[in-house]
């Protein structure tokens, strides 16, 4: 008949119902015990939501990988494996390069997910990568025998030598789930080499190792369960369900029972026992549409009607989707397995929505961040362009005064060359030629030792000392029966270790000479000393001359322009190397008070012993 399968269809129709459709009131109506379960499971995934949206909100990356791990083992345990490598793999992206341990584990996490959905090259992969970044040699240790294991994909015996040794490891740290795993694995592969008796001891093993898991204990007795079906050994299969059934009656756990109803009916089936195996499936049923487990109604009602559709009893299928349609409006105000697939549903939409708006957020602030570094560099190209400028500007100016203070340097006084000339002249011309060629002998010398110091800002006392001999015996010799002169160094001084600046006290002697002693009527006295004083060397030119004020009366006009250009290239000069060297050097000029007469030029140098 055509009929049934009419009703078919209509169910199947019914099932794939919007989730939309699903009002408050619907949910509201459902069995008192059936929503306090739906509650829950939806109050984990809003929970978890909850904390992810917080955590993309606040943009911290642990805890955004943290949820997100805790999502992908929601789905996990819902047996959506593609679900949950999503997520993994989010949670890897937001897992920090420095969390070594965290990705290890989520690699291993999503090798075993890929390993479960067949895709073993990416899972080969993960395992790796998990074996090499780990600093944990048991973690290491395990998932270098899961790659190798996967290598081995040809050879069962391989694979369990990989797994055995994991249990071993896993046992040996306290790792009962890895143990459990392995286990199970080499149960599975004992069952393709045709070796029930093993698939069942390893499978036994796996239970001792998951005793505080009983889903995951439910889930192995099955497997041995079946194993004894499928060896036809039907008692102790049967056996197995009932005492799970047992204990799922005991615990209230109605969709281990449902589940449990259903695996024994198809051993009573498969035993030619199709009474008990009808009664049970119907029971399975009954319980599934009370309790709104829709999948679970769908599959009875499918293997039932297979069952009499096989005997041709069309009146036994006929009331069954007369049950069915009695029944379909409570079974859907109390379909568990819609709410949640709604609610994750709902969820996958709201985190996709914050990421996206995370997404965004980033995006904004990535671009302000690169105006800002933008803004920055050229701020700083500016800033180093200013400093590059001020600098070369500096060594311009820096420059500048060396050059100046070289010409300052090398400026001859007119008059004393001139002078100089003169006295040769005077000497010839009154048949002193002795005198003439003893004069002529000192100035070249004198002149020699200038020119070699000429490039020079800074010279040794003693060198100083050597020059300024030569100049006033050069002067002495001219006006010998005007003034006598006298050098004296403090014994504190190391004259050929301490540096004084050049040609700064030449201008000092010969203005004390040629504008103070020469008129003097008596014979007079030039005292140049050196001292050591603070950290500093003071030198002392100490004149008895007509003093300043009678010399100025005394000076021609060009006389008057001489000394001020003399007086003019020594305070520059001394400017200059202040400026260029910060040696705080020093220069005053005092007349003597009467009855005194003469005058006193002190000058201050830094002790200076490198330049």
């Amino acid at each position: 008949m055509q009929l049934p399968r009419l009703f078919a269809c209509c169910f199947c129709f019914c099932l794939l119902i919007p989730q939309a459709a699903w009002s408050q009131d619907t949910i509201k109506k459902a069995p008192k015990l059936e929503l306090k379960k739906k509650v829950s499971r939806s109050r984990k995934v809003s929970a978890a939501a909850a904390d992810l949206e917080n955590a993309l909100k606040k943009n911290d990356r642990e805890s955004i990988a943290r949820n997100y791990e805790s999502l992908a083992e929601t789905f996990i345990s819902k047996g959506d494996f593609k679900k949950a490598e999503e997520y993994l793999q989010k949670a890897l992206q937001y897992t920090k390069p420095g969390q070594a341990e965290d990705i290890a584990r989520l690699r291993r996490s999503m090798a075993k997910v890929q390993e479960s959905r067949n895709n073993l090259a990416a899972a080969s992969m993960n395992y790796l990568k998990a074996a090499e970044i780990t600093g944990d040699k048991t973690t290491e240790k395990l998932n270098a025998n899961d790659f190798s294991r996967l290598q081995n994909a040809n050879s069962p015996q391989a694979q369990m030598t990989f797994n055995t040794s994991n249990a071993e490891i896993a046992k040996e740290s306290d790792k009962n789930e890895e143990a459990a795993d392995a286990y199970q694995q080499n149960a599975v592969l004992n069952l393709k080499e045709r070796k029930p008796e093993a698939a069942i001891r390893n499978y036994e093993q796996a239970i001792t190792f998951s005793k505080d898991k009983p889903e995951e204990v439910i889930k192995i007795q099955s497997q041995i369960a079946k194993v004894y079906t499928t060896e036809n050994q039907f008692e102790k299969a049967i056996a197995i369900h009932r005492k799970l059934l047992e204990d799922a009656r005991k615990n209230h756990d109605t969709d281990t029972e449902i589940a449990q109803l259903q695996l024994l009916s198809s051993v009573y089936l498969k035993n030619s026992q199709a009474n008990e195996g009808i009664d049970l499936l119907r029971e399975s049923y009954r319980i599934a549409l009370q309790s709104g487990r829709s999948d679970a109604a769908k599959q009875n009602l499918g293997a039932l009607l297979k069952y009499y559709r096989a005997k041709g009893d069309d009146q036994a299928s006929m009331r069954l989707y007369e049950q069915f349609f009695e029944n379909f409006d409570a079974l859907i105000r109390a379909d568990s397995s819609l709410i949640d697939a709604r609610t994750f549903r709902v969820t996958e939409e709201k985190i996709r929505q914050l990421e996206k708006e995370k997404s965004l957020k980033d995006e904004l602030i990535s671009k302000k961040n690169t105006f800002n570094y933008f803004l920055i560099g050229s701020v700083v190209l500016l800033f180093l362009l200013f400093i590059f400028i001020a600098r070369a500007l500096y060594a311009i100016k820096i420059k500048n005064k060396e050059i100046a203070l070289q010409s300052l340097r090398r400026e001859m006084n007119p008059h004393f060359i001139f002078n100089s000339l003169n006295s040769v002249n005077q000497f010839i011309s009154q048949n002193k030629e002795l005198e003439a060629n003893k004069y002529l002998s000192s100035y070249s010398h004198l002149m020699r030792d200038i020119m070699e110091n000429s490039n020079r800002d800074f010279i040794t006392i003693g060198s100083e000392i050597g020059q300024l001999k030569k100049y006033l015996e050069l002067e002495h010799l001219r006006f010998s029966d005007k003034f006598d002169y006298t050098i004296t160094v403090d014994e504190r001084i190391d004259t050929e270790h301490t540096f004084i600046p050049n040609m700064i006290l030449q201008p000092h002697l010969e203005n004390a000479i040629w504008h103070g002693l020469r008129y003097k009527e008596s014979k007079g006295l030039l005292a140049l000393s050196f001292t050591a004083s603070d950290k500093k060397i003071k030198v002392t030119i100490d004149d008895n001359g007509i003093g300043l004020a009678k010399s100025a009366e005394l000076k021609t006009k060009n006389q008057k322009a001489h000394q001020s250009r003399g007086i003019t290239n020594t305070e520059e000069r001394l400017a200059l190397l202040n400026g260029l060297y910060k040696k705080g050097i020093s220069c005053s000029i005092t007349e003597k008070q009467q009855p005194e007469t003469g005058t006193i030029v002190v000058i201050y140098f830094p002790i200076i012993h490198n330049v």
